[in-house]
């Protein structure tokens, strides 16, 4: 039996733990200085397994769309359903505040997080040529959109 999950606001005291889990996770992760200003800017969210922090999320919502920002689940707790669990919280939040669609990219080589987005209802809608740095140079990023009315 797993403990029960869990899903708060992130606040300015979240950041060590959050900043821990994301630079374990990526090989160009988000910054303090990122995170900082997106407490400010957009909705951003802790996910618990018991006591324990395991994952983040930040979503901007502008009028009725969405776009999906950062997901991040602990690299050890991965591939247990915590991704879906915690998307499935942000396009909650999303839903209630109004929006009708979620946008996001992805690295084009993530296909664990594509698989992820596409079990969730996301399509893939175009690329953006070279949005990401990554060793050696830059990638791609596929765009994807998901409606968020049932």
């Amino acid at each position: 039996m797993s403990d029960a999950i869990s899903f708060r606001p992130m606040t300015a005291a979240d950041i060590d733990t959050v900043l821990k889990i994301e630079y374990a996770a990526f090989s160009h992760p988000w910054t303090r200085g990122i995170f900082t200003d997106s407490l400010t800017s957009y909705n951003c969210w802790v996910m618990f397994e018991g006591e324990q922090q395991v994952g983040h999320g930040v979503i901007q919502i502008i009028m009725d769309e969405t776009h999906l920002l950062n997901i991040t689940v602990k690299a050890e707790s991965q591939g247990r359903g915590l991704g879906l669990k915690l998307l499935e919280h942000l396009m909650q939040q999303a839903q209630a505040q109004g929006a009708n669609d979620c946008f996001l990219e992805v690295r084009a080589s993530n296909q664990a997080a594509y698989r992820l987005y596409e079990r969730y209802g996301f399509n893939e809608v175009g690329r953006r040529r070279d949005y990401y740095p990554a060793v050696g140079g830059r990638e791609d990023a596929l765009v994807m959109v998901c409606p968020l009315f049932d």
